[in-house]
């Protein structure tokens, strides 16, 4: 398996460009240069920078040079932080993996996908040049199992098209339910040497998404401890996630939930990417902020030596607010240690 230097240890910045009101007061306001500054001292290598469409295109399609300009700012200020960067399109025009966006047709529509590569073209025409520092992330979280064939047959396009332009900047590509680890699998072999297969883990979902609002089958009361038996995770998905239980596999039903289940959580990706010579990045990982600050921290140390044992590069979601945030106050008792761990 390769080794994706320069991404090892990093955060998101979500809800700036991307899941938010798409004003020019959240652009300037929610991020700021001191925040890349942060970043840097606390010893971090990059930052994955979510985008919407809506940053850079109108909705029929027509640029708008602002936008691309708060990416600009983002690239300027991890060159003088030496901060690494990874180019996350995080929605497209037809395509969400939040329902709630009502984006939809992507995947049926050619047209649709066609913008998508003009996009890319775009992103790779206007950064392209700091491939020593940038990363091209192609589409946040297909969804469907369903799309998995013609994902496939879309990314390669497009990682064609980016090509012409830019021929040997790191492309990150993910898979569906959500870039789940099991999809890896069925990915398209690696289209050349800088492709880099992404994942996103925040299993046991029961835990690091305890009284989540946006699962409809969550009680917004339900809290859990970390240290809690392997049986006492499963009884609690079934009871709060409905049809998605927890895949939990463990001789003994009582033993105390550890660094195992998440040694056997990735074990698969692993030996994918050794077959196929790839790199691997987990680029979205946390725990809800209702979590006590103590038990995100035991999450975070078993979680980071798992990811440590196999040399995963990855991202915490995120640095602010977004209900995960590691720089509210929420995480001032464990910080400086998470820190250490991401």
């Amino acid at each position: 398996m390769k080794d994706f230097k320069g991404y090892i240890h990093g955060i998101n910045l979500g809800g700036w460009l991307s899941q938010c009101n798409h004003t020019k007061e959240r652009y300037e306001t929610f991020i700021v240069e001191k925040d890349i500054e942060t970043i840097g001292k606390w010893g971090l290598d990059h930052i994955r920078v979510p985008v919407d469409y809506d940053l850079v295109e109108e909705k029929d399609g027509t640029y708008k040079e602002e936008g691309f300009a708060y990416i600009q700012r983002a690239i300027d200020w991890c060159g003088k932080y030496n901060l690494n960067m990874v180019l996350d399109l995080h929605k497209t025009f037809g395509y969400s993996f939040d329902d709630g966006e009502q984006e939809g047709g992507f995947f049926e529509n050619e047209a649709y996908q066609e913008r998508f590569y003009k996009l890319w073209e775009q992103f790779a025409t206007r950064f392209g040049k700091y491939e020593d520092r940038l990363c091209f992330e192609l589409l946040n979280e297909v969804t469907k199992k369903e799309y998995c064939d013609i994902w496939n047959r879309v990314s390669k396009t497009c990682i064609e098209r980016i090509r012409v332009i830019t021929p040997t900047i790191r492309i990150l590509v993910g898979g569906y339910y959500n870039n789940s680890i099991v999809a890896l699998k069925d990915l398209q072999a690696p289209y050349d040497e800088n492709i880099i297969y992404n994942f996103h883990c925040y299993e046991p979902l029961i835990f690091t998404h305890q009284g989540a609002h946006w699962i409809p089958s969550m009680d917004t009361s339900f809290r859990m401890a970390f240290d809690s038996s392997y049986k006492t995770y499963a009884d609690n998905a079934q009871a709060q996630l409905g049809n998605r239980p927890e895949e939990l596999t463990v001789d003994d039903p009582e033993k105390k939930l550890g660094i195992e289940y998440f040694e056997q959580y990735m074990e698969e990706a692993v030996r994918v990417a050794n077959e196929r010579n790839v790199a691997l990045y987990c680029g979205e990982y946390g725990v809800i902020n209702l979590a006590s600050p103590e038990d995100s921290l035991k999450w975070y140390e078993n979680i980071g030596a798992c990811f440590e044992k196999y040399k995963i590069g990855r991202a915490a979601w995120s640095y602010k607010e977004m209900d995960f945030g590691i720089a509210d106050a929420h995480m001032d008792p464990v910080r400086d240690r998470i820190l250490k761990l991401l």
